[in-house]
């Protein structure tokens, strides 16, 4: 059976504000308010799982996140006039401050900090559970937070940094310089690592983990530029025996193999019959228990969007099925002519709606496989229970090899960039290679970019990797088509932010908007 943390959903964080009028002061006797709330540890637990459930949310992982990320990055193209404007915008790099998407992720990134501040300031009333309990609690509250905050400044640089439950309607922040977010990030996540477990019991998978706040972590100081220090918190993962690469590359995307060895972090989803919860908070009887993923990529789907030709071209392959291949190719796209649903079905050009790609001089018509139920159904038009890996040992492993190189150390780098091409069900020939020769700095950086890209195709990590690279001038050449240097390196501030908050004047947006 499926190993699931129960999220209980149990309650809407609000603010009460004081008024002249005495109709207006009284309390909603039925009602729950932050103050009323935490009298012992199992409300506690229940506001901790309410921050998870803003994470697992419609507004962020369960749809609007996979798309912000996939969107800003080259790893993707349009399926075709399906996708929608806002989504199409950031695809071709003409979104502005009122994009729906960027300002949906924006504002539910402060809600969790929001829910997640008030689990944390008011946690001192909590007297009935242990220190180490109540630490526990804290240190995935404050994981939480740490990672939004994260998600935030590397999109928009700098941000307002609400570190405490805003108490009244003139608690608005300006925002913060990025180094203070970052800074602030750090401290969180150094602080919070003895109070987080290697790993948790079968009832509990899903929570925030010691390995997860050290590989945050390690993610914040390469994004810094900081390799000294991003190795210091990746060898923790590397040498806690906790994680291993899973033989099967195919096992880190499927529902059946959730939790593995491979998994730092995950977002938990579970099959509810086809009942997907559109609430952008994650409120509600069946809270976030479903992803929309499936359905947006899926080759029988609304196939929104489709592998780009760029990280098709990127495959080390002769063609689909050869052994020459890298099976890491067939693993993450489905092709007309493939089976499926257990090999019950055949795949063909009329089932895959929209646009063909163009692969080696070849037209043909290429879908995304990761994540897609496809593999044991017979179609995908449904919302699905497969869990969204945030963070899996593969990419500590490429990070190694990263962080070894930028230090100098480029036969580290290579031992490292050779153990996700020894996986069992991929073992492809180790570096050096004809086309990647590692002699030198640029040429191990140049295996790196390609590794991690064949590896981590469509999880939300190219954005982030052309972002960094850009920043610290690592990269020969610009991968996206239509960026403008002092405009896309950032997002712009959401509209609504500069409209509604009074510390952010249009003067303060991000350059280029």
């Amino acid at each position: 059976m499926k190993k699931r943390l129960i999220i209980l959903y149990v309650f809407l964080f609000g603010i009460v504000f004081a008024c002249n009028d005495d109709v207006l002061e009284k309390t909603n006797p039925n009602g729950v308010t932050v103050e009323g709330y935490y009298k012992n540890g199992a409300e506690l637990n229940s506001g901790v799982t309410s921050v998870y459930s803003m994470l697992k949310s419609n507004n962020l992982v369960a749809r609007e996140w996979f798309f912000l990320h996939d969107l800003r990055s080259d790893d993707v193209a349009a399926g075709g006039g399906q996708l929608e404007t806002p989504r199409n915008q950031l695809l071709l790099g003409t979104h502005d401050a009122v994009n729906s998407v960027l300002g949906t992720v924006w504002l539910a990134y402060y809600r969790l900090i929001h829910r997640a501040n008030a689990v944390v300031d008011n946690s001192e009333k909590v007297t009935d559970i242990s220190a180490a309990e109540k630490g526990r609690l804290l240190g995935e509250a404050r994981f939480l937070r740490a990672y939004s905050y994260y998600e935030l400044v590397s999109m928009w640089g700098g941000v307002p940094l609400y570190k405490n439950y805003v108490l009244t309607v003139d608690g608005s922040l300006p925002r913060a310089p990025a180094e203070e977010v970052y800074a602030y990030i750090i401290s969180e996540l150094q602080a919070i690592q003895a109070d987080l477990p290697a790993t948790y019991d079968a009832a509990n998978q899903g929570r925030a983990t010691k390995g997860a706040a050290q590989m945050l972590l390690a993610r914040v100081f390469m994004q810094k530029g900081d390799y000294a220090s991003a190795k210091t918190e990746l060898l923790k993962v590397y040498n806690s025996n906790v994680y291993a690469l899973v033989d099967n590359y195919n096992d880190n995307f499927l529902e059946e193999t959730e939790f593995n060895k491979e998994s730092i972090f995950e977002v938990n989803f579970f099959p509810s019959g086809g009942v997907y919860n559109w609430d952008g908070d994650g409120n509600g009887a069946t809270a976030g228990t479903e992803t929309v993923r499936t359905q947006e990529y899926s080759a029988i789907g609304w196939r929104n969007v489709i592998p780009s030709n760029s990280l098709l071209s990127e495959f080390e392959k002769t063609s689909k099925g050869d052994a020459k291949t890298d099976p890491r190719y067939d693993d993450s796209f489905y092709f007309t002519g493939e089976k499926y649903n257990k090999g019950a079905n055949t795949l063909t050009d009329g089932q895959q709606n929209g646009n063909a790609s163009v692969v080696d001089g070849v037209t043909q018509k290429v879908s995304w496989q990761k994540y897609s139920l496809m593999y044991k159904m017979n179609e995908s038009f449904l919302t699905g229970g497969i869990n969204q890996r945030i963070m899996r040992f593969a990419e500590t492993i490429l990070a190694l090899a990263e962080v070894e190189n930028e230090l100098g150390n480029t036969a580290e780098a290579v031992k490292y960039l050779n153990m996700t091409r020894a996986r069992k069900s991929v073992s492809m020939p180790p570096y050096p290679t004809a086309k990647f020769p590692v002699s030198n700095k640029d040429q191990v950086f140049a295996a790196i970019v390609h590794e991690k890209r064949v590896e981590h195709s469509g999880e939300q990590i190219r954005n982030r990797d052309i972002v960094r690279w850009r920043k610290l001038a690592k990269q020969k050449a610009e991968p996206l088509a239509y960026f403008q240097a002092n405009k896309h390196e950032l997002l712009p501030i959401p509209q609504q932010e500069v409209d509604n908050n009074a510390k952010i004047e249009p003067g303060d947006q991000n350059p280029g908007y």
